[in-house]
């Protein structure tokens, strides 16, 4: 979350502010008139696309499995999985060879 794009009118110059997103308010504030050379505002423009709105970078659902039960219920075609962090290395490896025989994306292969 280090790098958004919309920050905070004068973020950099009070550590307490944050990065954390608030609209600028002030009468004569340059941010808040789109004055050249400051942060951008959010703007109904900059959404995303409804079509790939919520997917992964790669184009699927990313999906968090759990056991291999969930990980058989995805559909090789839209969605890609995500082994839960709480598994352990040797259940992972028995997931991960379940995956490429089913065909399934894993976003997350480095054990």
């Amino acid at each position: 979350m280090a790098n958004k794009r919309f920050k905070r009118q004068e973020y950099a110059r009070y550590k307490k502010l944050g990065i954390k997103w608030r609209r600028p308010r002030g009468k004569t504030s340059k941010m808040r008139r789109y004055e050249a050379g400051k942060p951008d505002m959010p703007a109904i423009g900059y959404r995303t696309p409804r079509a790939i709105r919520n997917l992964h970078p790669s184009g699927y659902n990313d999906v968090l499995v759990h056991n291999m039960k969930e990980l058989e219920a995805l559909n090789p075609e839209t969605d890609a999985a995500r082994i839960s962090a709480s598994i352990g290395k040797r259940k992972k490896l028995l997931m991960l060879d379940k995956a490429s025989e089913l065909g399934i994306k894993v976003l997350n292969k480095n054990i």
